[in-house]
């Protein structure tokens, strides 16, 4: 699970009682898709015959960032350069169609606006075709200048959103500096350039970081051993985290969001030298167009309205994974958002409809968590652990044993609920997905048959204690203790009911 429900419900609706004012500051483009079937090959070059059945135009980059914005909740205004071409006549409309107030962007006689042209055949993306616009004169940033500056005024938030497209620190930050919003996010392919802002959060892709990293590196902009890059799959966490200092240090900023694609993101603060990390629902790479301007949109959102930084950066995760699972550029609305996260856990299954929905979420790349109990009578200990279990992966199994194997285990007197009221009090749980019974006294042959990334247990235990731990181990498997909550197991809740009775 990538965020609390509470979270995100509390979130929108102080979302929705404050409507906050974000301005939007960067580079739009318009972002356009043909659609069609690939059908054949030319005979004039091998080259794809894309038939068209739909064409669409959106906006992207920046653009899309205000839009995402105002889609959950808040007031917009956007300031950015287009051109008096037809592009930027469809941007624009598309913008004030969104509810995105318009008046602060910069139209520049005689310029172009800057598209991207997605042609997609079938599920894959043909071809892209980039028209970049030229770098705008002394006379229209002056005017982006004065944009700037009235858009600002009495705003919660302000964002910046530069691609290397024109928008420059000289036209933004002395605006900023004389009228700072309470909070102020930067995106940006060179951060380095927005040091002087000191934002309140940066938020580099994994790409952008390791170039913040070799920035610092040859310029000993931070104190011990820089890595020179982050290196390759999850392994990236750890390097993220071990380069707190060096990509702050260069970035100038309080803290910064590092996005993994498909492994989340870390978050590093000033003060901290602990990484909060949240993960991420994975996606092709054709269907995550504009997720990155969705998450950097849902955490200025939520910093607007006062959230603390991870609160805000586990909000932003969840608005991604919204749009991941659309293709094309997407837009994650509030109630598109608390659907999401409130979606009702799947029904308890059997062994065959368990190993077909992991094989399921398997091929999309999620990762598998599996823990095993009788929780018996389920209480804070087993909320607490089952959450923190959630964290560690996409879909968590949990695996019930049935009621003759808890009076193996437990004696003549247990188990308290029967194993049909004990899933579907487990199934009800936000951070459980899937639950399933198993008669044996270990989950081990259900374990080889699955085959899940991680094998949870609760902290009271050690993996050597485990038979479980050398078959996840063997093939390839993560053994996980996560804390145990002491004075919350069943037995004492049991005791307790027992003695006052």
């Amino acid at each position: 699970m990538t965020a609390d429900v509470r979270l995100v419900r509390e979130l929108v609706g102080r979302i929705d009682d404050r409507e906050p004012l974000v301005v939007v500051i960067g580079d739009g483009i318009l972002d356009r898709w043909t659609v069609g079937e690939a059908e054949r090959v030319s005979r004039e070059s091998p080259a794809p015959v894309v038939r068209v059945t739909e064409s669409i135009a959106v906006p992207g980059g920046a653009a899309n960032t205000a839009v995402n914005a105002r889609a959950l909740g808040a007031r917009v205004r956007m300031v950015g350069y287009v051109g008096d071409d037809e592009s930027g006549r469809v941007l624009r409309d598309r913008l004030a169609a969104a509810g995105v107030d318009t008046t602060f962007l910069v139209e520049v006689p005689g310029a172009r606006t800057t598209t991207k042209d997605r042609v997609v055949g079938g599920d894959r993306m043909v071809v892209r075709v980039d028209d970049i616009a030229a770098p705008p004169d002394a006379a229209a940033r002056s005017r982006f200048s004065e944009a700037v500056a009235r858009a600002v005024r009495c705003a919660d938030a302000a964002v910046v959103c530069d691609y290397g497209l024109g928008v420059d620190p000289e036209n933004v930050v002395p605006m900023l500096d004389r009228d700072r919003p309470a909070a102020v996010v930067v995106d940006a392919h060179d951060l380095a350039r927005w040091a002087a802002l000191h934002p309140d959060l940066v938020t580099p892709n994994a790409g952008e970081a390791a170039a913040l990293l070799a920035r610092a590196h040859r310029d000993g902009l931070a104190a011990g051993h820089v890595p020179h890059d982050l290196g390759q799959g999850s392994a990236r966490v750890a390097a993220v985290v071990g380069s707190r200092e060096a990509i702050l240090a260069v970035t100038g900023a309080h803290a910064a969001v590092v996005t993994l694609d498909r492994d989340g993101t870390v978050l590093l603060e000033a003060g901290s030298d602990q990484g909060f990390r949240t993960r991420a629902t994975p996606a092709a790479e054709q269907q995550a167009s504009g997720a990155g301007d969705t998450f950097c949109a849902g955490a200025t959102v939520a910093l607007a309205v006062g959230a603390p930084r991870r609160q805000a950066v586990a909000f932003a995760q969840a608005a991604a994974d919204v749009v991941v699972r659309e293709a094309g550029t997407s837009v994650c609305s509030a109630s598109a958002l608390v659907a999401s996260v409130t979606a009702p856990a799947e029904t308890v299954v059997d062994h065959d409809e368990l190993a077909d929905a992991v094989a399921a979420a398997r091929a999309v790349g999620r990762r598998i968590v599996f823990t095993n109990g009788c929780f018996d009578v389920v209480h804070r200990g087993h909320t607490t652990y089952l959450r923190q279990a959630s964290e560690l992966g996409d879909l968590l199994v949990v695996a019930l044993n049935d009621d003759d194997s808890v009076r193996r285990l437990k004696g003549p007197e247990r188990p308290i609920n029967t194993a049909e009221d004990r899933a579907g009090v487990l199934a009800a749980l936000a951070c459980v997905d899937l639950v399933t019974v198993f008669a044996t006294d270990t989950p081990i042959p259900l374990l080889r048959r699955i085959r899940p990334d991680v094998y949870v247990k609760g902290g009271d235990y050690s993996p050597e204690m485990l038979s479980e731990t050398a078959v996840v181990r063997e093939y390839g498997g993560e053994v996980v203790m996560v804390d145990y909550v002491a004075e919350h197991s069943t037995t004492a809740v049991v005791r307790r009911i027992r003695e006052s009775s």
